[in-house]
């Protein structure tokens, strides 16, 4: 049984830093593209960031470019966000997915096969 598991997330200040992971388990996903999406309440699951199976190539919502930072360790079957300079606005729930087929399209959240339970990030003075 393939199983997605987060974990990372918390309350932080703006300004701060925090590091998500998300560790698979059930099977292998080194050959699998691995993404970042997040969810606010009432609002459509929105795409933050994809990573190659190599870890090669990557690519970032333009709210988040530059602040934030996806890697994987293949050896871990884990990916991970790194998330710097949060600011309020960053606040909501971060899912991690394994994308189906190839790289391109990564936007759409349908193009995933598999997901995490979610993890909630809260940035907050």
């Amino acid at each position: 049984q393939v199983q997605l598991v987060e974990s990372g997330g918390g309350l932080v200040q703006p300004g701060g830093s925090l590091r998500l992971s998300c560790a698979a388990s059930g099977r292998t996903f080194s050959n699998d593209a691995m993404g970042w999406f997040r969810q606010a309440p009432g609002k459509e699951r929105e795409f933050v960031a994809i990573i190659s199976w190599s870890g090669s190539t990557t690519d970032y919502a333009d709210s988040v470019k530059g602040r934030f930072t996806i890697s994987r360790d293949n050896a871990k079957n884990t990916e991970y966000l790194q998330m710097n300079s949060l600011k309020p606005e960053d606040t909501t729930v971060y899912y991690c997915a394994v994308k189906s087929g190839s790289y391109y399209p990564f936007r759409e959240s349908a193009g995933y096969a598999y997901w995490g339970q979610g993890t909630q990030v809260t940035v907050s003075s």
